[in-house]
């Protein structure tokens, strides 16, 4: 049976039947609105603080006041967390624009809204992370970034989906999103990482990718472990002649990959990869593990 979800909205947790905003409410008639995924394990949320400041970040790049002090969301997390049936899960922590009339014009919008909704997620099969996922190169474009920067983490997903649509229809189960000049972005929820002749490269944000958090912690670990690591700008000649390519996301964790549009990769999962891999679980416990049980 399914773990049921919990939920946190303005102040306090509600029952599923009381989860609701009205309809009038700009994150859902615009997309007006930020996010942000978090991970916590064993009760305790992982690199918390990257990701509520990327949080404020996106907020004062869209003018959306925060209606609550860091610390109050802090309190809120762990509010949601504690009440949680299970020790690891996810969160998807939600502001909205909040209600107004309508038209584009959020001025008349007085208070944004706040919402945390707690999750199990499950981004690939136990399978699917042992012998790697297929991805295509999408026809849906990435907005430029002179468009929408994608530094902020909005709402606003249809692309994505569109592009995830398309790799269901070519069956596969990620689809990389390239922009307007033919370089490589990201996955549709995930950063990208490929490894060609040992060095470890992954798009840039002016290309397109978000600033992950977990993408942050892989080029941390990678210089730990002495493995050559860039951005660089990648186009899909990159992804089909690389020797290991693999996704990474709050969501997603890292996932391998062992096929581009149809061109299988040399190693799945590769010795790099793998590396990392065990580097980043071993960093998840010791950021968040209880130290007695360590």
């Amino acid at each position: 049976m399914p773990t049921p979800m919990l939920y946190w909205i303005n102040g306090r947790l509600r029952p599923e039947q009381e989860a609701v905003l009205p309809v009038t409410d700009h994150g859902l008639l615009y997309g007006d609105g930020i996010f942000e995924g978090i991970r916590f394990y064993h009760r305790h949320p992982f690199r918390l603080a990257a990701h509520l400041q990327r949080l404020a970040d996106s907020a004062a790049a869209i003018q959306l006041t925060l209606p609550c002090s860091q610390a109050r969301l802090v309190e809120a997390i762990n509010e949601i967390i504690d009440a949680f049936p299970e020790e690891n899960g996810y969160l998807r922590l939600m502001l909205t624009r909040g209600s107004g009339p309508l038209g584009l014009d959020p001025a008349a919008c007085r208070q944004p809204n706040t919402i945390l909704i707690a999750s199990q997620l499950e981004m690939a099969s136990p399978e699917q992370r042992r012998k790697g996922i297929k991805l295509v190169v999408a026809t849906v474009r990435r907005q430029s970034a002179d468009g929408l920067d994608p530094r902020i983490k909005s709402l606003n997903y249809l692309n994505a989906i569109l592009a995830r649509m398309e790799a269901s229809r070519a069956g596969a189960q990620e689809a990389v999103l390239l922009n307007p000049q033919g370089r490589v972005a990201e996955g549709s929820a995930e950063n990208l990482f490929i490894v060609r002749d040992g060095r470890l490269s992954t798009p840039r944000p002016i290309d397109g990718a978000l600033a992950g958090v977990t993408r942050s912690v892989v080029l941390e670990l990678a210089e730990a472990l002495n493995i050559p690591a860039r951005e660089a700008p990648l186009t899909p000649y990159d992804l089909y002649t690389a020797d290991e390519c693999f996704l990474s996301g709050t969501g997603a964790e890292l996932i391998p990959v062992r096929e581009v549009d149809g061109r299988p990769l040399r190693h799945c999962p590769g010795a790099i990869f793998s590396m990392l891999s065990h580097a980043f679980q071993q960093q998840i416990k010791q950021e968040t593990q209880p130290k007695e049980s360590i």
